[in-house]
């Protein structure tokens, strides 16, 4: 049979069949069109966004990090522009010879950007922080998958020199030790941000929009003076250097306002290089290390015993034999001195005398002396990791404790806390608040401690410790009346007493109207002196000398000294 005449070919299907069809065709593309209309006229949100996200991304702009400036606009620390690397590594796909470049370029290891190269992940940084001219010579190489970011690097001009004062920041240049992280807040400013098209090797080829601006940190102005700082820094590393120490540290304070002009220590660091640091090196020893100050302690017993009208400027104290017993201990004088007045006891350093006046006070009121004068407790300064030494509750001190707490042994405190204690003396007996950041208007009067008179005393006691007979004539300033006590503590190390020292000296000048107070103090002199008045009596010298003709202060007693310090030294030192 033939085809065209096959009786299948002669039946005729339903019309009802082909209209179905042609139905649900015009169905489907109602359905596309409307679906097409839905998407891109009312929900075109939705496509835009899924858009946006291929090419679209919003980038951070980071804020400029405010300087720290120096009382007198001097920059101690500044950020500067600077770029990072980082990597797609699904792109960078980088031949031996490329990645041993590029690992030169950055001071890689090259196995080390091998391996984060090879990391699972969408982006990884390679190397943070690196000058404008490394990136530049990186950039050349023209490397797959390798971009660049801008960020900020910190600064610290002067080196070492502040570097415990102003601590430093991190990567994310964020603070993370001193100034830095205690005004954090103030300094950081807050990133911007703005949207712009970038293309598949994340290079950004338009920027769109501006979404927040940043805004820039603030500039922050300390009570720091830079040359005072360096003074400070160089002659502690002298005395240091010279006496085999262990660390030091050293504050000047303006008696007057209560600002820190300068703050040191060491063992010190690079803020700029901190590649290689340890945990001796990271302290700020003037506010995290507590030490028992020895006889720089022993003028507040004497002056509360004076507050409270139990002695006088000229009473006599019988220290002979040159030995007290209180129970199964004894407290020793270096040297037998016999009968002192109240201000011999000051000059020579008695131990024997300061805990007779000391045992006449009521425990709860020398506790409550040391409290006001802040011991036992952070300055509250707002400096991170300031420690507040160790003032036991005065219910639980043994006779023989009071005793050795007015000669500063059994007690500890920090130099930050010492320094400011010493405001009384140059001051009229009150104590003002220490402050990091310059004080416009100084306060009129601060927390009364002791009386006006007792203060006045009390300076005329601690002048007498560096004049002929004193223990500290090596701190005797040629041209300025100085007052100040020495201290030598024996170290507590596990609980006992070992064969290590801590010199300290504490003092002000000029006595006629005090404008300067400087703590020093000496870790471990190990180069045959170890007393306060041979070890740290010298740098409170040259510092203050140095600081108060920096400062104009008129000297107030020139001829007198000049004669005295070549002519006398000093006496042995009680501890």
């Amino acid at each position: 049979m033939k085809l065209a005449k096959s009786p299948l070919l002669v039946d005729r299907l339903p019309i009802w069949r082909s209209r179905l069809v042609l139905a649900l065709l015009l169905a489907g593309s109602a359905a596309l069109i409307g679906r097409a209309f839905y998407l891109q006229g009312i929900h075109k949100d939705f496509l835009i966004g899924k858009g946006e996200s291929r090419y679209e991304r919003v980038i951070e702009i980071p804020a400029t990090r405010g300087r720290i400036l120096d009382r007198n606009g001097t920059v101690l620390a500044v950020s500067t522009p600077v770029k990072s690397v980082w990597a797609i590594p699904e792109d960078a796909r980088l031949a031996p010879a490329e990645a041993r470049q590029l690992a030169g370029l950055l001071r890689m290891e090259v196995n080390d950007l091998v391996r984060k190269l090879a990391a699972a992940r969408d982006f990884v940084f390679l190397k943070r922080q690196i000058p404008p001219d490394v990136a530049a010579r990186v950039a050349e190489l023209k490397l797959p998958g390798i971009h660049f970011q801008n960020e900020y690097r910190r600064y610290y001009p002067a080196g070492e020199v502040t570097a415990h004062l102003l601590g430093f920041t991190g990567a994310e240049d964020a603070g993370q030790e001193g100034i830095e992280l205690a005004l954090d807040k103030a300094l950081a400013g807050k990133a911007g941000s703005r949207r712009v098209i970038k293309d598949r090797r994340g290079q950004i080829v338009e920027d769109v929009e501006s979404i927040r601006a940043p805004q820039e940190g603030k500039d922050v102005t300390l009570s720091i003076d830079a040359k005072l700082q360096y003074l400070a820094y160089s002659q502690l590393k002298q005395a240091v250097t010279e006496n085999r120490a262990k660390a030091g540290g050293i504050v000047v304070l303006d008696a007057k306002s209560g600002e820190i002009l300068a703050l040191a220590n060491l063992p010190a660091y690079n803020p700029n290089n901190r590649a290689r640091l340890s945990g001796a090196q990271l302290r700020n020893r003037a506010f995290t290390d507590t030490f028992e100050p020895g006889s720089t302690f022993k003028p507040f017993a004497v002056a509360l015993a004076l507050d409270k009208g139990q002695v006088r400027f000229d009473t006599p104290i019988q220290t002979a034999p040159g030995k007290l017993t209180i129970g199964p201990a004894t407290i020793h004088d270096a040297h037998p001195h016999g009968m002192l007045t109240v201000a011999q006891v000051i000059q020579k350093s008695s131990n024997v005398g300061v805990s007779k006046m000391a045992l006449n006070l009521p425990a709860e009121e020398m506790w409550a002396m040391f409290d006001k004068l802040g011991f036992g407790q952070p300055t509250r300064i707002g400096f991170p990791g300031e420690a507040g030494g160790r003032l036991r509750p005065w219910k639980h001190w043994r006779p023989i404790e009071q005793a050795t707490m007015s000669y500063g042994h059994g007690i500890s405190v920090t130099l930050i806390q010492l320094a400011r204690a010493y405001q009384v003396f140059a001051r009229n007996g009150d104590l003002v608040p220490l402050s990091l950041t310059r004080v416009d208007v100084p306060p009129a009067v601060g927390l009364r401690v002791f009386s006006e008179q007792t203060a006045k005393e009390m300076r005329a006691m601690l002048e007498m410790v560096v004049q002929p007979g004193g223990t500290a004539v090596k701190a005797q300033v040629p041209g300025y009346r100085v007052a100040g006590k020495t201290g030598t503590a024996v170290k507590l190390e596990g609980g006992t007493y070992v064969n290590k020292y801590v010199a300290a000296f504490v003092g002000f000048a000029p006595v006629s109207d005090p404008r300067l107070i400087v703590a020093v103090m000496i870790d471990e002199p190990s180069a045959g002196k170890y007393y306060g008045g041979d070890v740290a009596a010298p740098v409170f010298s040259s510092v203050m000398s140095s600081a108060l003709r920096a400062l104009g202060v008129a000297p107030d007693d020139a001829p007198r000294l000049l004669t005295v310090a070549k002519s006398e030294t000093s006496a042995p030192e009680e501890m």
